[in-house]
C-alpha cells in the first residue's frame, strides 16, 4: 500500500523582514531579468505545477509583480471548449507561447494530462498514454528552437493541503479557489501521487527537468523558486540610455474644464475619516 506524502524536516520560521527584504532583491534581480529577455528578444517558458492548493499561484503572483505585462503574461486556461476537445492536445497551448522577448508563467499547463485528467477519468487510457509518449517530443522541440523552458513541481504534504483546504472553506476572499474537483483530491491523494510519479518517469528528461519545491511552508517556498528560476538562466544586466526629465514649456493660455462640467467619482476615502 502506497503511503501519504509527509511534511519534509521542519525548518525556523523567516522573519518577516528578512522574507520581504529577500523577496525585494529577487524582484528587483526579475526586472533585470525581463530587461534582458526585451533587449535579447528571448523567449522564456515557466511551468507551474503541483498539487491543489499547494501554493502556485502566490509564488507566480510574486514574480509578476513588478514586470511589464506586456512581457511577462501568466497563462491559466480555462476547462476546453468542445472544439479543443477534438484539437491535437498540445495545440491550445501553443497559441500561447511567446514570441521574442516575452515571458510565459503557465499556472498549470499540458501536464493537466499527466494529473488531473488521468485520475479524474476525464482522458482515456490511451489519450493519457499518448500524452507521456508526446511531451517530452513537445517539449524538446520548444527547447530546440530556443525557449528557455523551465518546470517546478510545487510538493505540499497531505495534513498542510487538509489545512489550507479547510481554511478557504471560512475565508469568502479565497473560498473561490475551492471546487468539487479540489475536494475530491482529499480522497484520491494516493492516486494522484501515482499518477505524479508515472508523469515524472516520462517527462523528467535532461532538456526540461523538473525542479521540486517543497511549498509546505509558501514564504520558503516563493523565495526558493524565484532565486532558482534567476540562477539558472545566464542573463546578463541590459545597459539603459540616461534619461532626464524635460522642462516644462511656457504656458500658451490653456484653463482646465470647469470641474463642476465633469462627473467625479464620489470621494469615498473621506467618510473613512469620520
Amino acid at each position: 500500500m502506497a503511503t501519504k506524502d509527509t511534511a519534509a524536516p521542519k525548518k525556523p520560521k523567516l522573519p518577516t523582514d528578512v522574507y520581504e527584504a529577500e523577496l525585494l532583491r529577487l524582484q528587483a534581480q526579475l526586472v533585470e531579468l525581463q530587461e534582458w529577455v526585451r533587449a535579447e528578444g528571448k523567449r522564456i517558458v515557466v511551468v507551474f505545477e503541483g498539487r491543489d492548493a499547494a501554493g502556485k499561484g502566490g509564488a507566480i503572483k510574486r514574480i509578476v509583480e513588478y514586470l511589464s505585462p506586456r512581457v511577462a503574461q501568466i497563462v491559466a486556461l480555462p476547462a476546453p471548449t468542445e472544439r479543443e476537445r477534438t484539437q491535437w492536445y498540445f495545440q491550445r497551448y501553443i497559441e500561447h507561447l511567446p514570441a521574442a522577448g516575452q515571458i510565459r508563467l503557465f499556472d498549470r499547463s499540458w501536464y493537466n494530462r499527466g494529473g488531473v485528467e488521468r485520475v479524474m477519468g476525464y482522458c482515456t487510457t490511451e489519450e493519457h498514454r499518448r500524452f507521456l509518449q508526446q511531451c517530452p517530443i513537445f517539449e524538446r522541440m520548444l527547447v530546440e528552437d530556443g525557449i528557455i523552458l523551465r518546470k517546478y513541481w510545487f510538493s505540499v504534504s497531505d495534513a498542510e493541503q487538509h489545512k489550507r483546504f479547510k481554511s478557504r472553506l471560512t475565508d469568502p476572499m479565497r473560498r473561490w479557489k475551492l471546487s468539487t474537483t479540489d475536494l475530491e483530491s482529499l480522497t484520491r491523494w494516493e492516486d494522484y501521487s501515482r499518477a505524479k510519479d508515472e508523469m515524472f518517469v516520462h517527462t523528467d528528461i535532461p532538456e526540461a527537468r523538473w525542479n521540486v519545491v517543497d511549498s509546505d511552508d509558501k514564504k520558503r517556498a516563493r523565495l526558493n523558486v524565484i532565486h532558482h528560476l534567476l540562477t539558472s538562466i545566464p542573463y546578463e544586466p541590459v545597459g539603459h540610455d540616461e534619461l532626464k526629465l524635460p522642462k516644462r514649456p511656457p504656458s500658451t493660455g490653456y484653463q482646465r474644464t470647469d470641474r463642476g462640467l465633469q462627473y467625479e467619482v464620489p470621494d469615498h476615502a473621506s467618510t473613512l475619516l469620520k
